[in-house]
């Protein structure tokens, strides 16, 4: 029995998965760091302080350490967000829902606490969740399964009991590796790739999410 949903966030429960290319590559070339939008490719799924760290083995630099990069990157995507960003369609009424109907919520993000809690301060999402989890308490993140089995625990579910809201193929496939329920929500030039085929639903947008999909699932009604 479904008791529990764990939310991922960029690109999921916010737009904020636009402006982390735009961030990083600002930054770099502040400090002078050769990239460009291509080498994002070599560190898909990682976390930014790891991405730093590639930069810093492959591209050296003079001054700021790859630690203090990466968190010029987090103070200005965190930044941009609050100015441009958005809820991604759907999420409100969906929280809401699961709110009313007694789930336990949580969110299980990639992203560091650096930016996870400014942003859904900032967005007014914070009463919705029971636990918010960053993959900076576990020693792997995704496609490792650990921030979503950490994210379990901390609210008491076991993994059976919970769904996964998640946008990313690395966010998938951590989930399944929890083996947990999950409901693939991928950009629009992903909705087609068999890679999602092993999630439990494929949705355009959680707007498309209504109660015979949910109870399809998780074999019962919001």
């Amino acid at each position: 029995m479904i008791t529990t949903v764990l939310f991922d966030m960029d690109g999921l429960l916010l737009d904020t998965e636009l402006y982390w290319g735009e961030s990083m590559l600002k930054i770099a070339a502040k400090h002078g760091i050769p990239i460009t939008r291509e080498h994002f490719k070599a560190t898909t799924g990682l976390r930014i302080f790891e991405v730093t760290e590639y930069w810093q083995r492959n591209f050296p630099w003079q001054g700021a350490s790859s630690e203090q990069v990466a968190n010029e990157v987090l103070d200005d995507i965190t930044a941009e967000s609050m100015a441009k960003g958005n809820i991604m369609p759907g999420v409100i009424n969906l929280l809401q829902q699961l709110r009313a109907a007694h789930y336990k919520i949580g969110l299980a993000s990639s992203s560091p606490m650096r930016m996870i809690q400014p942003l859904i301060q900032h967005f007014e999402l914070s009463p919705y969740f029971d636990a918010v989890c960053s993959a900076d308490a576990v020693e792997y993140g995704k496609p490792h399964p650990a921030v979503f089995l950490y994210a379990a625990n901390q609210l008491q579910a076991q993994q059976h009991e919970c769904l996964v809201l998640e946008d990313s193929l690395n966010g998938l496939i951590a989930a399944k590796a929890a083996r947990m329920k999950v409901v693939a929500v991928p950009d629009a030039h992903q909705l087609n790739n068999p890679a999602f085929s092993i999630a439990d639903l494929i949705l355009p947008s959680l707007v498309h999410l209504d109660d015979a999909q949910f109870k399809s699932i998780t074999g019962h009604s919001f």
